[in-house]
C-alpha cells in the first residue's frame, strides 16, 4: 500500500509494478477508486475480464467458470445495496455461491473463487486499485478481510494499493489486523542526489546538459519533490536559448513555474474549498 501526497509519482508506480507483473505472466486488474462509486461497482467488471481470460486455459475453465458463476450471484444480490453494479453476466449464479446479500462474506467468496482459477491456470491474481482511500469503511473492511481470507487459504490473489497518507489510518480502522497484512511503503521527495538526476538524465538522453549550479538550483526551489520537478525542468528547458541550461534559465523559468503550478495543481485544490462548510 503506497501512501504519499499528490504528486510523488504513486499512479506511475502502481502502473510500472502492473506492467512488470503482466510480464512475468501474472493476470492483473486495475481500477480507481473515485469519489461516490462503490467498491463493487468497480471490481465486478474488472474481475469477469480476469475470470474470462483465466477460462482460456484448459486447466483452469471449470474454476474459472465457477467463478463466473459466483459473479453473478454476487452481483444479482449486491445491486440491492449498490445500485451502480453494472455487469455482463456470462452464466447463471450457482445458489449459495457468493449471494448472501453480505458484502464481506461475499467478496471473500468470489474472490475464493478467483484464485482457485489462478492457481488451476499457473497464475496469480493481483488487484491494483488507485485512491484507495475514497473506498468507504464497511467495503474497505470487506476487501481487506477478503484478502486476507486468500491468504489463509494460500489462494495467489492479493492486492497493490495507492492513496494518500490517510490510507493508514483508514485501513487500521476498517480492519485492526490490515497493518499485519500489509506493507505501507511511503513515497515522498527525492534525495537531492536523485532529484538532480531525474533533471539531468533526460536532458542528457536529449543531447542537452545542464549546469550544477542550475541543477542545485531546481531541486532548492522544488525540495525534490517530483512534480514540482517535472515543472521546474519543462519551463527551465523552455526558456534557456541553447545548451547548456544554466542557473540564469532556472531563474526566468522559476515564475513560469510557479504559475503554472497555481493554475494547476494547488487551483484544484483551492476550488474545492468551495465546497466545504466550516464551523466554530
Amino acid at each position: 500500500m503506497m501512501v504519499g501526497l499528490r504528486g510523488v509519482g504513486k499512479t506511475v508506480l502502481l502502473d510500472q509494478i502492473r506492467r512488470d507483473a503482466e510480464g512475468d505472466g501474472i493476470q492483473t486488474v486495475r481500477v480507481e477508486a473515485p469519489e461516490g462509486r462503490s467498491l463493487p461497482a468497480l471490481l465486478a467488471p474488472s474481475l469477469r475480464l480476469a475470470l474470462l481470460h483465466l477460462s482460456k486455459k484448459e486447466s483452469a475453465k471449470d474454476y474459472a467458470i465457477r467463478g463466473l458463476r459466483a459473479l453473478a450471484g454476487f452481483a444479482s444480490k449486491l445491486k440491492v445495496a449498490f445500485n451502480d453494479i453494472e455487469v455482463g453476466l456470462d452464466f447463471d449464479p450457482e445458489p449459495g455461491l457468493a449471494d448472501n446479500g453480505d458484502l464481506e462474506i461475499d467478496l471473500a467468496a468470489l474472490l475464493e473463487q478467483v484464485g482457485s482459477a489462478a492457481r488451476a491456470a499457473g497464475t496469480a491474481v493481483v488487484l491494483f486499485i488507485d485512491e484507495l482511500q475514497y473506498v468507504e469503511e464497511l467495503q474497505m473492511a470487506a476487501l481487506i478481510a477478503a484478502i486476507h481470507r486468500c491468504a489463509q487459504e494460500r489462494l495467489p490473489v492479493t492486492i497493490v494499493g495507492a492513496g494518500l497518507p490517510q490510507l493508514r489510518g483508514r485501513m487500521g480502522e476498517a480492519k485492526s489486523y490490515a497493518e499485519r497484512l500489509f506493507d505501507f511503503p511511503e513515497i515522498g521527495p527525492l534525495s537531492p542526489d536523485d532529484a538532480r538526476e531525474a533533471i539531468e538524465r533526460p536532458a542528457l538522453n536529449e543531447g542537452v546538459s545542464i549546469d550544477r549550479d542550475a541543477t542545485d538550483l531546481i531541486v532548492e526551489k522544488t525540495q525534490g519533490y517530483p512534480y514540482f520537478l517535472q515543472e521546474w525542468g519543462k519551463h527551465s528547458w523552455d526558456a534557456a536559448p541553447a545548451s547548456p541550461i544554466r542557473r540564469d534559465d532556472v531563474v526566468q523559468a522559476s515564475d513560469e513555474a510557479v504559475a503554472a503550478l497555481d493554475e494547476s495543481f494547488f487551483r484544484v485544490r483551492f476550488d474545492r474549498l468551495g465546497s466545504v462548510t466550516f464551523s466554530v
